[in-house]
């Protein structure tokens, strides 16, 4: 089978489906899982049943797989017939939360290299797309009560060059962010192709962009960081701090639709956990979902429907779920796609432990331990793309690519692994991704131009 993700079940009929014009699928709609299809091709048409608007969608990027690397250009380059082999596709998602994060703090991800990875996404069947919007490095969220948080926390004079233990830096001014109606527009923009934008607001900790726009927020003042790492300052817990973030979640929520909120809670040593809790009741009072890192629930008891995102390995995720919440997981140790990728010295910026696309397609979402009886429910899994080291698209491409294509198969497809995954990736994939423009990483390692020798990096 030459698909990815995999197909619940796949069956080649007799014969081709051959068009000079557009396929013309008939759509029906027909009772079955969310987002799911069944697409049937035959000699004289194409079928396609789907559950919902979702599942139509989906069938869309089977077909354009079934058509062939072309399919997936911006525009049509040659006068040849399309042609579909004969066949049947049921095909439905395993997890409902498919998601990728892009932090757009630390390295700012212009508008239309946004956009462009919403098709990226939606061509993978990935369906979340978490926007880390605040960090210590930046601030990307125009709130118009709040205009110094994107005047002044929105660049930094600088930033470090490679991993910080070395203490370089690029001399160079770094900074960017969107407007409301930016995000609008992205919101929409993904939303057409089934793609929810969940926004984050990082506090307490990860707040130094904030509170260099506005001081009073902090305990001793400083500029927005231009360091990595974990930063001791945090937020204070006055009630007039409390009310400025209730103002820009206000904001916040009035741009994106999405029922879930990010709201960080990680990293904040000295962090007042009453006020992760309030933030999050805070949300659930505007009907929303809170969605923290798993350290908020160390914080205390928190509101019925919140989501947990387990990112220090499961073990918080367990504890979310036996407390009754939602969880996501996102551990480092398997989804982390910023660390390197490879041992091998020609690794760009080599930072965290080895994780190879053979590692991500053997991560399991659901943890052994977990029996099904707890009040929570694992909603589904993330991969995650920190920027402190991926400074340009180009950069991004590098770290995603091929990886988020194994980590999309793992959360749609059936938990067993298929042992033909890499002669699919090979043989069908990789091409698409060159249709696409992605600046991937081969396999046999990176391309010359890919590499960054003398940039000091951290490998664990």
């Amino acid at each position: 089978m030459t698909l990815l993700p995999r197909p619940v079940s796949f069956t080649r009929g007799e014969g081709e489906y051959r068009s000079d014009d557009a396929v013309r699928p008939r759509i029906r709609v027909t009772s079955g899982p969310p987002e799911g299809y069944r697409l049937t091709v035959t000699p004289s048409e194409v079928d396609i049943e789907a559950s919902d608007e979702a599942g139509v969608f989906y069938a869309w990027q089977t077909i354009k797989q079934l058509l062939g690397p072309d399919a997936l250009r911006a525009a049509p380059i040659h006068d040849e017939q399309w042609v579909l082999p004969a066949c049947t596709v049921v095909d439905h998602p395993r997890f409902a939360w498919r998601g990728c994060m892009i932090d757009v703090a630390r390295h700012f991800l212009p508008k239309h290299d946004l956009l462009r990875y919403v098709d990226l996404l939606a061509a993978h069947k990935l369906n979340v797309l978490h926007l880390h919007l605040t960090d210590d490095q930046g601030w990307r969220f125009e709130v118009q009560k709040y205009p110094r948080l994107t005047e002044v926390g929105g660049w930094r004079p600088t930033s470090r060059y490679g991993d910080r233990r070395a203490k370089l830096s690029t001399d160079r001014p770094h900074g960017g962010y969107y407007t409301q109606n930016d995000l609008r527009e992205i919101v929409e923009y993904a939303a057409r192709r089934h793609v929810t934008v969940v926004p984050e607001i990082d506090v307490p900790g990860h707040s130094q962009a904030a509170i260099a726009a506005y001081p009073e927020l902090g305990t001793d003042g400083g500029g927005v960081w231009t360091d990595w790492g974990v930063n001791p300052r945090v937020l204070n817990d006055k009630s007039s701090t409390l009310d400025f973030y209730r103002d820009v979640f206000d904001e916040l929520m009035d741009v994106f639709v999405s029922p879930v909120i990010g709201f960080g809670g990680d990293e904040a040593p000295g962090g007042d956990g009453e006020f992760v809790r309030q933030i999050a009741k805070h949300l659930v009072r505007r009907g929303r979902r809170p969605y923290g890192w798993d350290e908020v629930v160390e914080a205390g008891p928190l509101p019925t429907g919140t989501v947990v995102a387990s990112w220090r390995g499961v073990d918080g995720g367990l504890v979310a779920l036996r407390d009754g919440h939602d969880v996501v997981m996102c551990p480092e140790s398997s989804v982390y796609l910023d660390y390197r990728q490879s041992s091998s010295p020609d690794e760009p910026i080599p930072v965290g432990t080895v994780l190879s696309l053979e590692d991500v397609y053997a991560f399991e979402p659901v943890p052994r331990s977990v029996t099904g009886s707890e009040p929570g429910r694992v909603l589904g899994a993330q991969a995650n793309l920190w920027t402190e080291h991926l400074d340009s698209a180009r950069r991004l491409d590098y770290a995603a690519f091929p990886r988020l294509a194994a980590f999309a198969e793992v959360v749609w497809s059936p938990p067993e692994k298929d042992p033909g995954f890499l002669e699919r990736l090979t043989a069908h994939h990789l091409p698409r991704l060159d249709a696409l423009g992605v600046e991937y990483r081969p396999l046999s390692g990176p391309h010359p131009w890919q590499t960054m020798p003398g940039v000091p990096g951290f490998p664990r």
